[in-house]
């Protein structure tokens, strides 16, 4: 069977429930990286935030620790010099499409457009080329898989939900990953809020507790090359 129709075929059964998630993933497609290094990744999606990014940086900063966060265009270029502090201050930066859109609605051409725009205007800002793209909602088709790999990019999802988005308790999100920290994790976050925003509290939570557990934070770049 040629490679293109087997990628398909594995792609509707994923989508349809009828293989294990993790075993159904195309190559350079990832929700984990299970390894021997009690690694994990932090990541945070839909920045940068004026005020919420360089909050998050600061608590990364007490800790030293790296992590990934997938910025979305238009928000770059609103606030770019909080995009320019988190390359400063070492951490790695993705692409999570320029708008936001669901891209596995969208067309090739479309999708491509936020693909390059985003990238294009992290580049300008940052001087940074990224290597690794996070669809909005975790929406991932074949397409989108083809045209990100055609730019060479990893297309990074996540195994750990935190929900903080839906400005879920801090307490109630540092013991979800407390109760559910494995080798190779990678955690969802988010460094945009409207309203109440609960991700710096269980931060300062789960961090600490993670690290006394021998775990080891990493970026996703990091985490997906061992």
């Amino acid at each position: 069977m040629k490679k293109g129709i087997c990628r398909v075929i594995i792609c509707f059964l994923l989508c349809a429930g009828l293989l294990p998630y993790a075993a159904a993933l195309p190559i350079g497609v990832y929700h984990n990286r299970t390894n021997d290094g009690n690694m994990i990744a932090l990541t945070f999606d839909d920045g940068p935030h004026p005020k919420y990014t360089r909050k998050i940086l600061d608590i990364l900063d007490e800790y030293g620790i790296p992590a990934t966060f997938f910025f979305v265009g238009e928000n770059v270029s609103y606030y770019q010099d909080t995009a320019r502090e988190v390359v400063k201050r070492g951490h790695e930066i993705g692409n999570h499409t320029y708008s936001h859109p669901r891209v596995s609605k969208q067309s090739d051409a479309a999708f491509r457009e936020e693909l390059v725009r985003c990238e294009d205007v992290i580049k300008q800002v940052t001087g940074v080329h990224p290597k690794v793209f996070r669809p909005p909602q975790g929406s991932w088709n074949q397409r989108v898989y083809e045209i990100a790999r055609q730019r060479d990019y990893s297309v990074i999802l996540w195994d750990l939900d935190t929900l903080d988005w839906a400005h879920t308790p801090s307490e109630k999100i540092a013991n979800y990953i407390l109760e559910n920290a494995k080798s190779g994790n990678i955690i969802l976050m988010h460094d945009y809020h409207s309203g109440c925003c609960t991700t710096l509290d269980a931060l300062r939570m789960f961090i600490p507790d993670l690290i006394e557990q021998g775990y080891r934070f990493v970026t996703v770049s990091e985490l997906i090359q061992e």
